[in-house]
């Protein structure tokens, strides 16, 4: 490792909670509602990552907002009961607050969506910063939303990681001059993830402290 890491930065869905079945089936609900028997799961897969506006404007720009409101209120109805956990997250966390590392979160998520998966899975105690959709112009793979959360914690990017299961995590990190990590249980698959030459992949999130020369004791 080329620098000192001191700062950590995580994508949230599918990185640091197991988002992806509310995410898939609050999709699915809602283009069901407004394009009925139209869309099978493998056609929501490439609108994980992007922001709603991205993925609702890329099927009708005229009906953008009525669809966001759709999936708002059925992903917050359900979310306590789809979200699931990550091994390994909760344990590892825990170790890089002990040895001192800054965490934030980067996210193209709204902070009030973001704080309500943290609690659930009692992972917002770790986190100094967050920077959600609220909070930018511009979402990742922009460099920006990296830019905020490093200046918050008085971090430089050479002395930081971006962890994250999608490309826009990957690119936003390189576009940052941060060092990059993927985790191979992205639900697009470690392979396509590989494509955007991550500096590292992570197996468990557990690897994050092998990486950074830390034991888990």
């Amino acid at each position: 490792m080329k620098n000192k890491i001191t700062t950590i930065l995580f994508d949230l869905d599918g990185t640091l909670i197991d988002t992806n079945e509310l995410i898939i089936s609050t999709y699915m609900h809602t283009l069901e509602k407004f394009y009925p028997s139209t869309y099978q799961r493998e056609d929501v897969l490439p609108f994980l990552g992007p922001t709603l506006h991205e993925a609702f404007g890329g099927i009708d720009p005229d009906r953008v907002e009525e669809m966001v409101l759709e999936y708002r209120a059925f992903n917050l109805a359900n979310h306590d009961e789809l979200v699931k956990e990550f091994a390994g997250v909760l344990e590892t966390l825990q170790a890089l607050k002990e040895h001192g590392y800054k965490l934030g979160i980067v996210t193209t998520k709204r902070l009030d969506v973001s704080l309500k998966g943290l609690r659930l899975m009692k992972l917002d105690s770790f986190f100094e910063v967050i920077v959600a959709y609220d909070h930018v112009t511009k979402v990742k793979p922009d460099p920006e939303p990296i830019f905020k959360a490093l200046e918050q914690l008085g971090s430089t990017p050479s002395e930081a990681i971006m962890v994250g299961d999608n490309y826009h995590d990957i690119l936003a990190g390189k576009n940052a001059g941060t060092t990059t990590a993927g985790v191979a249980w992205s639900i697009k698959g470690r392979d396509y993830l590989a494509k955007y030459e991550p500096d590292y992949m992570l197996e468990n999130m557990a690897d994050l402290l092998t990486i950074l020369g830390e034991s888990e004791k």
